[in-house]
């Protein structure tokens, strides 16, 4: 097998809970040498999240696989220098503390890159680095909020504040931020100096309003709830079937021209409240009983069976326990087994990026609090007798 991707890539993570974590994921599964800081006192909170294996947070041997982590007190003099000996060795560091606490800690970018021109810093937060909303704290609901994306998500007509299931603005904004430092990365290799990098959960959040922003700016209509009906096309949409739902897509003449033959509803064609895409998303609200009073009175799988034979594009509407046994995610081994010191084989969530010569890496399951901090030290130089003191005095941690 070729080199990972991004090997001898060394990337620091100064992170809590999501963001940076998810966003140094993806480095790590590209082959980057990830030193995950931790407190000493306890770890990334995410390691007191249920449910637990033996102890260990499930969610964070996945969240964190592939990382190597140091238990640093980055309060103390002495675990301030050897983040500095880190910092000047790193390619990339990434964090997601609010705004100014690593200048608090005297460890911001505009010290760490005298001492590390190259340095690629990422500052993940809520609000970004500056603006009125920059000191406030940020968490995913609040930045979903904002960012509107709640005003758009639940039923068309439901009287109560919807968020979308998954932390979508915290994910969102991690895979902005690895984007970025892989073009910083990229610059880099043109100019010889890094840069800093500031991303954020509303922005982030902001950013996928990509028809919501087409509709408004030109017309000034207001964004509303839709349920699962598309924003522009219809039938576009969730259905009801005789033992749940099902999705469908008919965005084109000739999916539509299908669905009406598979559902035996060949006289909708003429009818011209349908006869073009926007006219049925128009009138969904009379399209939609007509379809579902065919469709409520077989399962699912029938529906998705013959749409399927007419190429209509379908899908069934799983819940968790059926995705994670689905068998075109089994056949593509989406979900492999990483390696952890204590608990053994951890299955993890695989990583959609395929590249063909250089695929991710299942190196190991996220690693014990402080598993790897006399390994780091001793590659900054430290003698076995100087990681021994630290420990005792509580500056680094050991398992």
């Amino acid at each position: 097998m070729a080199e990972a991707a991004l090997a001898g890539i060394r990337v620091l993570e100064v992170g809590n809970f999501m963001a940076a974590p998810f966003c140094t994921l993806q480095l790590a599964d590209l082959g980057a040498d990830v030193v995950k800081i931790e407190n000493p006192d306890g770890g990334d909170q995410t390691r007191a999240s249920g449910p637990f294996l033996e102890g260990e947070s499930s969610s964070f041997v996945r969240l964190n696989r592939n990382k190597r982590s140091l238990a640093l007190d980055l309060k103390s003099s002495r675990g301030k220098e050897a983040f500095r000996k880190l910092a000047g060795r790193a390619d990339v560091l990434v964090e997601n503390l609010r705004p100014g606490t690593m200048g608090d800690l005297e460890l911001d970018y505009a010290r760490l890159s005298e001492l590390n021109p190259r340095l690629v810093y990422v500052a993940c937060s809520g609000w970004g680095q500056d603006g009125p909303y920059a000191q406030r704290p940020g968490l995913d609901i609040m930045a979903q909020g904002m960012s509107g994306l709640m005003s758009i998500t639940g039923e068309e007509g439901g009287r109560n504040p919807v968020k979308v299931g998954v932390p979508v603005t915290d994910l969102t904004c991690a895979l902005y931020a690895a984007l970025a430092a892989l073009a910083a990365l990229r610059v880099r290799e043109r100019t010889g100096r890094g840069q800093f990098v500031d991303v954020c959960l509303f922005e982030s959040g902001v950013s996928l309003a990509v028809w919501e922003a087409g509709r408004y700016f030109a017309t000034g209509e207001i964004p509303k709830p839709l349920g699962s009906a598309h924003q522009t096309s219809a039938p576009y949409q969730a259905l009801r079937a005789s033992d749940g739902f099902f999705t469908l897509g008919a965005t084109t003449a000739r999916n539509w021209e299908a669905c009406c033959d598979v559902f035996g509803l060949q006289e909708l064609k003429q009818d011209p409240r349908f006869a073009k895409n926007h006219l049925r998303h128009q009138n969904r609200r009379e399209l939609i009983p007509l379809i579902e009073d065919v469709t409520g009175k077989r399962p699912a799988k029938h529906w998705i069976d013959a749409l399927t034979r007419a190429g209509v594009p379908c899908g069934l509407l799983q819940t968790y326990d059926q995705v994670f046994n689905d068998p075109h995610l089994a056949a593509r081994g989406f979900f492999p087994d990483a390696p952890h010191s204590t608990l053994g084989p951890i299955k993890q969530i695989g990583s959609p990026m395929r590249l063909s010569d250089t695929p991710p890496l299942m190196a190991r399951a996220g690693p014990l609090l402080g598993e790897h901090s006399a390994q780091v030290l001793s590659e900054l130089g430290y003698s076995q007798e100087e990681i021994s003191r630290l420990a005792t005095d509580g500056v680094i941690r050991i398992p």
